[in-house]
């Protein structure tokens, strides 16, 4: 067993084995690569695990791989990514800055619009449960476009993985040069509420999803009991933080 074929290997208690693309899949996966990611890939066989839905893979005996672990390499592949080009072009940051504007660029309502840019969820591949809504569904289009990236670290290496990251978050870099730190919306959703004193803001956890290691959570912004936004996030902090920013714009004060 090579290096990379343990990398794959299934976790304990799983079995697994590799799906069979089809000519047409092949192709499609073959054409979004070139036109939507600008990378070639050596085994185009990654971006198919990448696109795959665990639900999908369910549906096999023995099942399909599928792209929790691409997801979680990903993941780390774009702080680091994020954080290179933030140390390199953002040096009158001070640490803690740098964190916050990290956290700012690779929040879940970015990586979803940049999924829906690239017509991500078109080549995802999903069970019945998920057939309905999951192409659309922020949580799966962030975890897919995570997994590609680190598709794209395990087939061609870091430096195709940070400059593949560089290229898709470039208006991501550009726009906090221009507006600076992301702001913390929990702090302005306060601000905006104390101009009615008599209102009241509370934040409410509306579940989680994803194993121990990727979690996702919801939670929802209320203003005198009412929802007015609902945000996800991989923390119950960064899930409220979503939720007081779709507030705001509900409220009109974001643009």
């Amino acid at each position: 067993m090579t290096i990379d074929e343990k990398i794959f290997e299934a976790p304990e208690g799983e079995d697994w084995v590799d799906a069979e693309l089809t000519d047409e899949r092949r192709a499609a996966l073959e054409k979004f690569a070139e036109e939507k990611l600008a990378v070639k890939f050596s085994h185009i066989e990654t971006l198919d695990v990448a696109l795959t839905h665990k639900s999908f893979a369910n549906e096999f005996e023995p099942r399909i791989k599928y792209n929790e672990r691409l997801e979680f390499l990903g993941d780390a592949v774009l702080g680091l990514a994020t954080a290179t080009y933030l140390f390199k072009h953002f040096t009158h940051l001070k640490e803690g800055e740098l964190t916050k504007t990290r956290s700012g660029i690779v929040r879940q309502s970015t990586l979803t619009r940049i999924a829906k840019e690239i017509n991500l969820g078109d080549l995802l591949l999903l069970g019945p449960s998920e057939l309905m809504w999951g192409r659309e569904r922020d949580s799966n289009l962030e975890d897919a476009l995570e997994a590609v990236i680190g598709a794209i670290y395990f087939d061609q290496g870091w430096e195709a993985a940070r400059d593949y990251v560089f290229r898709q978050f470039t208006n991501e870099f550009e726009r906090v040069k221009v507006t600076g730190i992301p702001k913390d919306y929990k702090s302005k959703l306060q601000e905006v509420i104390q101009r009615q004193p008599l209102r009241k803001i509370s934040y409410a956890e509306m579940g989680s999803s994803g194993p121990d290691h990727m979690k996702s959570f919801e939670a929802a912004a209320l203003i005198d009991g009412k929802i007015f936004g609902r945000g996800v996030g991989r923390s119950k902090k960064a899930a409220e933080q979503e939720a007081a920013r779709a507030a705001l714009q509900k409220l009109g004060e974001l643009n």
